[in-house]
């Protein structure tokens, strides 16, 4: 039975011998396939660009360009380059096999071709696409999955008002290895959580859920910031593997008294009230690295009005600079924390990634920013 016209793959058949070319649209028609056709180079480029094509058969010695030239040029273009290219040509020797093969193509046709091995090529290289595409629409919906599931960990800022937080994340895949946590305490306490995950994508993304679990499993009052980081640790040291390791910064805000501790974290920004923003370093090892680590902590007085950021390196890091811009990522960011601090938290967490980002998009990493506001 011929398949729907709706269904049915078009292929295009791209031959400057109108015998040749009307030979194959019989054959491919008579079994339900729809069929398109191009004299040259330019007209199959043409129709490509004018509807979807799912194969295409090409003369590999056109007049003008060859096929070889044409296949070359469609594999060059995004839209068209996943487009299997079966050669047809009436020289059948190794080397032109090989020519087309480099270029892309994934097949070769002898001429004079036989209708039966015409549609068996053509239906192989079909199912091999569909099975292809079949496959890339599960490997999104799985990551789907994954980035809905790791949003879902995620807490916003209406979620704890007290808080008064905002945040810009943007993983680099669809999910991502950076990480924070907004955790209400007892009485006024707040913590404030980021981690950095070394590498970004599924592999490291599997591991957020575990980290908030064991952030929220520390950040009772039995737990001072360094115990809970040293607990961390131990159990980083356990799950990480490879040279992995988490680098993250635990801030906590009670009476008007910020606590930090940093684990070879970017240091945190201080802004006062006034717009002046500082850095607040504190040298200490990665989790996951080290049995024994030893981690210090930061007493800041704060008052109304001062804001504090923590944030992932793919926010300051420039890979086009030496030494991936790092330092002068920080000074950019430390500037932007304070020109912005006379904005509205959320609009100023926005700014401060926009200004960052204003010579176009360069981070080849997760992008991560949390921006406190001390309450009256």
């Amino acid at each position: 039975m011929t398949p729907p016209r709706e269904t049915s793959p078009t292929i295009l058949v791209v031959d400057d011998a109108p015998v040749s070319r009307d030979l194959l649209l019989r054959i491919l028609r008579s079994e339900g396939f729809r069929s398109v056709t191009a004299e040259n180079g330019p007209a199959a480029v043409e129709q490509c660009a004018r509807e979807p094509v799912d194969l295409i058969l090409l003369d590999a010695m056109l007049a003008g360009a060859s096929g070889f030239e044409v296949c070359a040029g469609l594999k060059s273009n995004a839209r068209t380059s996943d487009i299997p290219v079966i050669f047809l040509s009436a020289l059948d020797d190794s080397s032109h096999r090989l020519a087309g093969f480099k270029v892309g193509g994934v097949d070769y046709i002898a001429k004079p071709f036989y209708a039966r091995e015409v549609l068996a090529r053509v239906r192989v290289h079909l199912r091999l696409r569909q099975a292809a595409e079949h496959m890339i629409r599960e490997q999104r919906a799985r990551l789907e999955e994954l980035r809905q599931a790791q949003q879902s960990i995620l807490v916003t800022p209406e979620e704890i008002p007290q808080a008064h937080f905002a945040v810009y994340y943007r993983p680099l895949d669809a999910v991502g290895g950076d990480f924070y946590d907004v955790v209400a305490l007892s009485g006024d306490a707040v913590g404030y959580f980021v981690a950095d995950i070394s590498g970004h994508g599924v592999g490291a993304s599997f591991l957020t859920a575990a980290v908030k679990a064991l952030l929220r499993q520390y950040s009772g009052p039995l737990f001072a910031l360094e115990d809970a980081m040293r607990n961390m640790n131990a159990a980083m040291r356990a799950t990480l593997s490879d040279g992995r390791y988490m680098t993250a910064c635990y801030a906590r805000l009670s009476h008007r008294n910020l606590s930090v501790v940093s684990a070879g974290h970017s240091p945190l920004i201080l802004v006062s009230d006034q717009g002046q923003a500082r850095f607040a370093n504190i040298e200490s090892d990665p989790l996951g690295v080290f049995g024994a680590v030893v981690f210090e902590k930061q007493e800041i007085n704060v008052k109304p009005g001062d804001r504090f950021y923590l944030y992932t390196d793919g926010l300051m890091e420039d890979p086009r600079l030496p030494g991936r811009g790092r330092t002068a990522g920080l000074e950019r960011l430390r500037a932007a924390c304070g020109c912005r601090h006379g904005m509205p938290l959320e609009e100023g967490v926005r700014a401060i990634v926009a200004d960052l980002q204003a010579d176009g998009p360069t981070a080849d990493d997760d992008l991560l920013l949390l921006g406190v506001e001390v309450s009256a």
